[in-house]
């Protein structure tokens, strides 16, 4: 059984602590790695972040010892990323990491929301070295290709990560160290793909977490302002505070079924699309359920909302969706917190157990109450105590208290 005790010190983003020897814990790491690979049993010293991670892993059958695939040669390489929304960003991506990754023999990449590299650049000797575990421009790094790594990770839970050593899932890896944090388009909030930059144990610092996250800021700000016009076309899906999803669309409003609205919700979340294998891992924790399951209910979703909506291969929207809890977190991202707590209507589809549904329901309405409870204004605080999803937020209702204590 996982440390439960060791699990409640240790849910830092950060691999390794200040102090800590890198070789003692990589081999700690290791025998952690052997024994959940073996018996499916997590035990100290993983973090929670990772357990998970590799739970996961495991569920979309990773092959622990495999290499990523390239997934685009060279001529579509090139015309795929000249194309991509962060072409714009890498000039500033450049400056700000280039000289760090090449005077410390590291590498940056940054990948699409797929978990595509499209840039791998920095030190020479560095580049050779990857290049023999296919960390290479157009290999597919996403984490249910191959398994816990740091853009793959951060993609999925949608934050930044830092993996550490023997903490990735496939052993060719284990050597080495990599922090990422993912990208947003600034006007919508959708993921666009991460920023990484991989290396060996000087690596696993708390300042390279903190730095690969200010330049994924600064990335945004970038892209935020050489953004286009928004052309006005959108769908509207409203997935908070209800069980089954609303979709408005060319003046329709179509009512969806759970697993529909399931669908909705993360197609929504990935405008780039989702394959068959990605969807079934998000949506399914039992392992036994098929693609065909997946192929059936997109068919029946397809008659629904009609062939010109729902596209294939990766199965995605054919029109920008404007979603009540992207709203709800482009209002934090830009600190509106009050705006926020207005669009909240609750948690999104609560009463989902689809894995990627309650990961992304946790993440924001974590990441509101606790904008809530930094800003200390006791009406916002009041609004989510009294909420039916508040009511029991012992540490909402403290903080509520001491704004009003005099």
């Amino acid at each position: 059984m996982t440390d439960t005790r060791y699990e409640s010190r240790h849910e830092s983003w950060v691999a390794l602590e200040a102090g800590a020897d890198p070789a003692e814990r990589t081999g700690a790491l290791r025998r952690a790695h052997d024994t959940f690979t073996s018996a499916g049993r997590v035990v100290r010293p993983v973090r929670p972040l990772v357990a998970a991670s590799w739970r996961r892993s495991a569920r979309a059958r990773v092959c622990p010892d495999g290499t990523a695939s390239v997934e685009l040669g060279e001529d579509e390489l090139a015309a795929y990323r000249d194309g991509h929304p962060l072409a714009r960003a890498m000039p500033v991506i450049r400056e700000l990491m280039g000289a760090y990754a090449r005077d410390g023999e590291h590498l940056v990449a940054v990948c699409d929301a797929q978990g595509r590299l499209l840039w791998v650049e920095g030190h020479p000797v560095t580049r050779r070295r990857a290049d023999r575990m296919n960390f290479v421009p157009g290999a597919r790094w996403a984490e249910s290709a191959v398994g816990t790594n740091a853009p793959g990770t951060a993609l999925t839970e949608d934050r930044p990560v830092q993996v550490f050593s023997a903490e990735h899932f496939r052993r060719p890896v284990h050597p080495w160290t990599c922090a990422a944090a993912p990208l947003h388009d600034p006007r919508t909030g959708r993921l666009l793909g991460a920023v990484d930059i991989t290396g060996g144990d000087g690596l696993a610092h708390p300042h390279s977490l903190a730095f690969v996250q200010a330049v994924a800021r600064a990335a945004e700000t970038e892209l935020a302002l050489l953004a286009p016009p928004s052309t006005g076309a959108a769908i509207g899906l409203n997935a908070l505070g209800r069980d089954e999803a609303v979709l408005m669309a060319a003046g329709r409003k179509v009512p969806l079924s759970r697993r529909h609205s399931e669908l909705l919700v993360l197609l929504a979340c990935h405008p780039e699309g989702l394959t068959g294998d990605q969807l079934l891992v998000d949506l399914y924790e039992d392992e036994s359920v098929t693609p065909v399951t997946i192929r059936a209910e997109l068919s029946r979703l397809r008659r629904l909302l009609g062939p010109d909506l729902l596209r294939s291969r990766p199965y995605r929207l054919a029109l920008p969706v404007d979603a009540d809890f992207d709203t709800v977190a482009r209002r934090l991202g830009s600190g509106a917190v009050a705006a926020a707590m207005n669009a909240y209507a609750g948690p999104l589809l609560p009463s989902s157990q689809a894995p990627a549904i309650v990961r992304m329901r946790t993440r924001l309405a974590g990441q509101l109450r606790a904008a809530l409870i930094e800003r200390a204004d006791p009406g916002l605080l009041a609004d989510w105590a009294r909420s039916p999803w508040g009511a029991e937020d012992r540490t909402a209702w403290r903080a509520l208290r001491g704004t009003t204590a005099t």
